[in-house]
Formats: structure tokens, sequence, C-alpha cells
């Protein structure tokens, strides 16, 4: 038996209003999107340091909280910046203060001498506190004889048990 027109359309508007609803993935990537963005323009104000698990720092009593600057790691006899290798350090190497890949690293990220502020560029160096005061004098007077005059070394800070209870 042939079904009449009105029958077929009927038939049609209930099967399309009756199926399972569809997920909407463009509102879905819109959301995450902002979620990302709002996230990676609010995470630029932590100052928290990357640490290696290797480099034990020296423990300080420092109150102020540090500032972002470039980072020389010593890990080892290995000189990192901004976690690439630059240099190895010799441990009899008497060629000099300088350190020449470290020396040359810090030159290629300065640009040019024009930019320097009279005070100097800022740089922090972070070692294993049982690093030998030779090889870190090396290193700063590496940064010094790259214009970056601003030397910090990185510390851990002290946990006072009155300090713990106040946080």
């Amino acid at each position: 038996m042939k079904r009449s027109r009105r029958a077929r359309r009927i038939e049609r508007h209930y099967n399309r209003m009756h199926r399972a609803g569809g997920l909407n993935l463009v509102s879905l990537m819109d959301i995450f999107t902002i979620l990302v963005f709002f996230l990676m323009v609010n995470s630029s104000d932590v100052k928290v340091m990357q640490q290696a698990a290797d480099v034990a720092l020296p423990v300080s009593e420092s109150r102020e909280s540090p500032e972002q600057t470039l980072v020389v790691e010593v890990v080892g006899d290995t000189i990192l910046i901004q976690g690439r290798s630059v240099a190895r350090l010799d441990a009899d190497s008497s060629a000099g203060d300088r350190i020449d890949g470290l020396y040359q690293a810090l030159s290629d990220r300065r640009g040019p001498k024009g930019n320097i502020p009279e005070a100097g560029l800022a740089v922090t160096v972070m070692a294993d506190r049982g690093t030998e005061y030779r090889r870190l004098r090396r290193i700063m007077q590496t940064c010094v004889d790259a214009e970056y005059r601003q030397v910090r070394l990185a510390v851990q800070a002290r946990q006072d048990s009155g300090e713990a209870a106040r946080g």
C-alpha cells in the first residue's frame, strides 16, 4: 500500500526531531582556546625558578623574590643556558678566566652592544652547593666579560619553623 505525501512528511519530521543530538565541537574548542590563553597570560607572573633535580642549592635567608633573568646552570662539569648545553668545565684548565663556549653563548643572547644598560645585563648562576669556588669564579668572570655584570647566585630559601606556621 502506498503512503500519502502527508504521511511521508509527518514521518520525516518525526524522525528528524527524535534522533539523538550531536555534540557541537566548535563551541567546546572556543572555550578551551580561551582557557589556554588565560592560563598562558597568568602563568607569566610566577617567579619560581625551575631547579634541576641534581643541583642542590645553598640555603639562604633571602627575603626577596627572584627576578626573571637569564639562567646559567652548572650541572656537574656541564654549563647550561636555559637548559641547552653550551660549555664544559675543565678541572685543570688554566687557559685563563674566560670559558669560551659560555662567553660565545652569552654574547649571542646579548644582542648589539648599544642596547646594554650602564649597569650591565642580569644573569642568575645556579650551581650546586658543592661547586668549587674557582670554577664558580671563572663562570662569573665570563659573565662579566660578556657584559652580564649583574650576577646573582641562586639559593634555596630556608624554611623556619615560625614562617612555616605563618605561611
